[in-house]
């Protein structure tokens, strides 16, 4: 018999054992050897056909490993053939533990079951203590030129700078609705020549304290109650109420969050801003200061507060899908970027007001908003963890020609968020992340560290050196370095203050209160009485309606009622202002692109019509819906929603081509055969979805028996319900309603 070596048998042992169980544990890799070609899908959305692609840039697609094309390559993508550990060691079962024969302890030396369990235990970082819900685009942003301002290279004229933007709401966890009342974050990486400048703003321009010191306290006021952890992602509660009726300089931010603009329409229909007052300095050196705004192509709408609430139950993730549904579909969410500019002057005020106040505005009357680019958001995330959840935003990221200002609050940022970055992100190298790596060449001296993916060269990083050849060179004049702006800080005492003009705390929020229309205002005065409801302590409410007599008497009196409570007289005297226009979202013609046209069908509906009509709803730049009683066709048209799986909430105009009858299940076994051939009966889930949207102030049109469902619902002739025999003559007279967003005027406000 043959002599053979120990390492032998046991090499032919485990080989014999591997050809066993090969089958169970090397799955078809595409593209591997023998493995069949891979079949790829054509790209598809939830939506069905939709509307044509703009020719600026391109909707990405799917390789079949997963990975979106367009997108910048990756060194470290994770699309080899094999399955491997970490370090690139490929495996061949990753479904048993290294054991002591097949019933034995598990051993120590697994090292792949060590690294696999290991990971996923860290698999998750913290969340966000604010901005946790949150969704990201990337995109680009050309500059329109404010050469006389700044010297900032990426707002030149022309110039094109990538861009990752993250929207967000501030108080819910990871895993609450997207539409809850709520500020949102609005929140911008430019990945510019000269290194990465972060504009982290807001979608209101002011925010509830003037001071960071009392951010922790806002935040602990705002969040659910400790000792229930309730309510989620909500201000409707005692603590929040408390604070702010306390804190009176949150009067101003708190009728913006009472106000439509805390439930936006979409993230594509939602302005942003800077909130704080900035320094831009121009390649000569003069300086003005300046405020940021972001002005959506779509305007600026919001839902109604029902269909927040339904939204909230039936898609928490509505504005998230929205976003991605949009960019997928070619329909690019745009925004311009405009600046407020004043004078640099010692006092730094404008018109009265304090620029560094964060809970103040300027009006656009008294300084108008001048575009300096276009944002465009044209691709989603490939992952949506290594992105979204992990780019890390800074105020203190600037650029040469942009600089901050004394502004409390910001001060105060410009420590948080880097602290912030260091706990989330497990160490001081979070930069080196693929979506926080600047764009702009590095050499920052910085070693070591958790998490350090460079290879740093040289024996010497400090400065200055004589071992590496003095290398880091500091920048001079001529590479345009950033430079802070040598303002003069006066000799002044160290105290714990405010200025005096930061006393005023009601005038503002009066401001927005009259610039306000009346149905707008409404929804305030409804908003008001729903939150301060929520609250179980009788002097918290009476301190907030305190509050809002000192902002305006109609105002607390229409909340007093609401509570069943006396409404107090002003404690203060009610500020003269001038309303502001720009203030209102009402008013104003805006573009239909994107919107989202419900079509009913039945059996029995002219299918050329639907079509036809379908196609002119393409062809505006909106995406149209076919609705039925079921999946699959009807008459050869393709349902995107049924009864069951649609609801008004996610539709911004309905159209009805028939008139479904109620499934014969859905009636009494004794009335299933005539109800079904009734013709004064209708599906109650159509009844409800026209009454919804009439209830929501939406476009509704019907034609043919269509028009039947808007008699038996009892809208026909309402304000901006509209019939006819053309389904095109329809459209044609319901397309211009959906440039006001919704048809107010079907109910008339009860608040002047």
């Amino acid at each position: 018999m043959e002599s053979r070596k120990p390492t032998e048998v046991v090499k032919d042992v485990v080989d014999a054992a591997a050809e066993k169980v090969s089958h169970l544990i090397t799955p078809e890799v595409p593209g591997a050897p023998g493995s069949a070609p891979p079949t790829v899908e054509e790209p598809t959305t939830p939506h069905g056909p939709l509307p044509p692609k703009k020719e600026q840039g391109a909707p990405q697609t799917r390789t079949p490993t997963g990975a979106a094309t367009g997108a910048p390559a990756v060194a470290n993508g994770q699309q080899g053939e094999f399955l491997t550990t970490a370090q690139g060691a490929r495996l061949r079962d990753t479904d048993h533990s290294l054991k002591a024969g097949p019933r034995g302890p598990t051993l120590l030396q697994d090292h792949h079951l060590r690294e696999k369990i290991t990971h996923f235990d860290h698999e998750r970082i913290p969340e966000r203590v604010v901005h946790a819900r949150g969704a990201g685009a990337h995109g680009v942003f050309t500059g329109y030129g404010a050469e006389e301002v700044t010297r900032a290279g990426f707002l030149h004229k022309g110039k094109e700078t990538p861009v990752f933007v993250r929207f967000s709401t501030v108080l819910g966890s990871r895993g609450s609705a997207d539409t809850v009342r709520d500020t949102r974050g609005f929140a911008t990486k430019f990945y510019t020549d000269e290194g990465t400048f972060d504009l982290v703003g807001n979608n209101m321009p002011v925010f509830f304290i003037q001071d960071a010191i009392k951010f922790p306290d806002i935040i602990h006021a705002g969040k659910p109650h400790p000792d229930r952890e309730i309510p989620q992602a909500q201000s409707a509660h005692d603590t929040f109420w408390d604070f702010v009726s306390l804190h009176t300089e949150a009067q101003h931010h708190t009728l913006w969050n009472m106000s439509d603009r805390g439930i936006p329409r979409s993230y594509r229909t939602m302005e942003g801003f800077g909130v704080h007052t900035f320094r831009l300095v121009d390649a000569a050196g003069a300086t003005v200061l300046a405020k940021f705004h972001w002005k959506p192509k779509l305007g600026v709408h919001s839902l109604d507060w029902e269909e927040a609430q339904l939204l909230s139950g039936m898609d928490p993730d509505f504005h998230r899908r929205d976003l991605y549904d949009a960019i997928e579909a070619g329909a690019y969410p745009e925004w311009e970027l405009g600046l407020q500019v004043f004078p640099d002057t010692p006092e730094e005020t404008f018109a009265g007001i304090d620029l560094l106040d964060p809970t103040k505005i300027v009006p656009e009357e008294l300084a108008p908003v001048q575009p300096v680019g276009k944002l465009v958001l044209n691709r989603t995330p490939t992952n949506f963890f290594a992105e979204t959840e992990q780019v890390a935003f800074h105020l203190g990221h600037l650029v040469p020609g942009i600089d901050v200002t004394n502004d409390p609050l910001l001060q105060g940022r410009l420590f948080s968020y880097v602290d912030t970055q260091l706990t989330r992100l497990g160490g001081p190298n979070f930069s080196q992340l693929p979506i926080n790596r600047p764009h702009a060449p590095v050499n920052d001296m910085l070693r070591d560290g958790f998490h350090q993916q460079a290879v740093h060269a040289g024996v010497a990083p400090y400065r200055p050196n004589s071992l590496d050849g003095g290398n880091p060179f500091p920048a001079g004049d001529a590479e345009n370095a950033f430079v802070d702006v040598p303002v003069t800080v006066a000799e002044a005492p160290k105290v714990r203050a405010n200025p005096a003009s930061f006393d005023d705390h009601f005038s503002q929020a009066r401001l927005f209160w009259l610039s306000m229309s009346p149905v707008e205002r409404e929804h305030i005065v409804r908003a008001y009485t729903f939150e301060l409801g929520k609250c179980y302590h009788q002097a918290i409410r009476e301190r907030q309606l305190q509050c809002l007599a000192n902002i305006d008497p109609v105002l607390c009196a229409q909340v007093a009622t609401g509570l069943g409570l006396p409404a107090p007289e002003p404690t203060v005297p009610l500020a003269d202002v001038t309303p502001s226009p720009a203030l209102s979202q009402l008013g104003r013609v805006w573009p239909a692109d994107g919107r989202t046209v419900g079509i009913v069908v039945d059996a029995d509906a002219d299918t050329d019509d639907v079509e036809q009509v379908r196609r002119e709803v393409s062809a505006a730049g909106m995406v149209p819906l076919v609705i039925a009683a079921h999946g699959g066709t009807v008459g050869g048209l393709t349902v995107q929603r049924t009864f069951a799986t649609g609801r008004s909430v996610e539709l911004d105009a309905l159209l009805l081509a028939g008139a479904p009858a109620p499934a014969p299940d859905a009636l009494p076994a004794r009335d299933a055969k005539a109800g079904a051939a009734d013709a004064t009966v209708v599906d109650p889930r159509v009844l409800l979805l026209v009454q919804e949207c009439w209830r929501h102030a939406k476009v509704i049109g019907a034609w043919g028996d269509g028009v039947r469902v808007l008699e038996l619902a009892g809208v026909a002739g309402a304000a901006g319900v509209v019939a006819g025999d053309s389904p095109s003559g329809v459209l044609a007279d319901a397309q211009p309603l959906l440039a006001a967003h919704r048809v107010w005027d079907r109910f008339p406000a009860s608040v002047s």
